[in-house]
């Protein structure tokens, strides 16, 4: 039996709002319906948005596209973080619109990290695999049984 307060992924219900208040966000973003000059000149994405489990806070995760600029447009996102809220409010049938956030999209980032990583060569020697596919024992310097599909 789980434990009341083990920690657990979002539900489906805060995912399925989240996805719906990152496409009221993507909308409003893509129309153009603030007037600031930062995000006029901006083509911001939004990759990503996750819910509190009361869904009263909705933290957006926003990146412009090319990774430049990221504090002015922040900083245009929170000024606008009223406007914003009475949008997604409109669009998205809740009982009370979420206050919303704005964090910098760092998953780009963190996949170019691993991707270098996976590029040194103490981890490509690690994961070095046969070129023949052969998992006999002479494949891995090891004794073994053999093909373990059979």
């Amino acid at each position: 039996m789980p434990k009341r307060f083990e920690a657990r992924g979002p539900s489906q219900r805060q995912q399925r709002v989240a996805e719906l208040v990152r496409h009221a966000i993507a909308e409003v973003l893509q129309r153009g319906d603030i007037a600031d000059d930062v995000l006029a000149s901006h083509i911001v994405t939004v990759p990503e948005v996750r819910m509190s489990p009361d869904l009263k806070l909705a933290t957006a995760y926003v990146m412009p596209m090319g990774g430049q600029d990221e504090k002015p447009v922040l900083a245009a996102l929170e000024r606008h973080r009223k406007l914003l809220r009475a949008e997604v409010a409109r669009r998205v049938n809740l009982k009370f619109a979420p206050e919303l956030r704005f964090r910098r999209d760092e998953t780009f980032d963190e996949a170019d990290r691993i991707e270098a990583l996976l590029r040194t060569d103490e981890v490509r020697r690690d994961l070095d695999v046969p070129s023949d596919g052969d998992y006999g024992p002479d494949a891995a310097g090891h004794p073994g049984e053999g093909d373990p599909r059979d």
